[in-house]
């Protein structure tokens, strides 16, 4: 399986392009601010053809360039519905400050054919199988993608998507509208804790990590995996 990631924009969102091998079809995930360009390069770097865009969230560092990502190569994209309404008003989603200088040049709105997400729904795009799991806490709408052993005939580990539920070393953010600490803990423990330890995390910003290191290092994943409650009362905030 390929992967090809890369941070964009002010807020160093992840977007990840997958696909069984280069010169496939693949898969984009998380297209945020100024992650256009970023797309088409790695498409042509590694022969892409993309034909679907899938959205851990809706918040505007994680969807802003789907529209011209969606029209350059006539795909859909696909969403929570519980997050759909943010592609069209991010402001919304935000409350009262974060980003708003950058929003005159946001490309918002939906685009041609959107798809919705479900959990426990099972995804075949690109040749590639992903696993929608519901992940709320961040915001409502949140999801991870989740891939299985063996992908491409390959014994490689597992990949988890976490978008903003899980980072290495840390969690999402809570504070913004939708978000809720609570919701955020049982994802944790519904979502991630069950995964085995060599699973791979690539999370919505900064390094990858694994759910082994993150089950010993982690204070929330370490709390939870202890049985002791739900870590520590403010998530930090990293993003948006």
């Amino acid at each position: 399986m390929l992967i090809a990631g890369f941070p964009a924009g002010a807020w160093g969102t992840n977007c990840y392009l997958v696909a069984p091998a280069a010169g496939e079809e693949c898969v984009i995930i998380d297209p945020g601010h100024q992650a256009a360009q970023g797309v088409e390069d790695a498409v042509r770097k590694h022969r892409l053809k993309p034909v679907a865009v899938i959205l851990t969230h809706g918040h505007i560092d994680h969807v802003a360039s789907v529209v011209p990502v969606c029209g350059a190569h006539d795909v859909p994209a696909w969403i929570h519905p519980a997050d759909r309404y943010m592609m069209s008003d991010p402001e919304k989603a935000l409350g009262r400050s974060i980003g708003m200088p950058l929003m005159g040049e946001l490309t918002v709105g939906e685009p041609d054919e959107v798809q919705e997400l479900t959990d426990g729904a099972e995804l075949t795009l690109a040749g590639l199988e992903f696993t929608v799991a519901h992940a709320p806490g961040h915001t409502k709408g949140s999801v991870t993608f989740g891939t299985p052993e063996a992908v491409g005939g390959a014994d490689i580990p597992p990949v988890l998507f976490s978008g903003d539920l899980l980072f290495a070393g840390s969690i999402g953010r809570t504070d913004l509208p939708g978000g809720d600490h609570a919701e955020m803990i049982e994802s944790l423990a519904r979502v991630c804790l069950p995964l085995d330890d060599s699973t791979v995390v690539l999370s919505g910003h900064g390094p990858q990590t694994t759910i082994g290191r993150e089950r010993a290092t982690n204070p929330y994943l370490r709390e939870l995996a202890a049985g002791h409650g739900s870590g520590p009362a403010a998530a930090p905030r990293r993003g948006m």
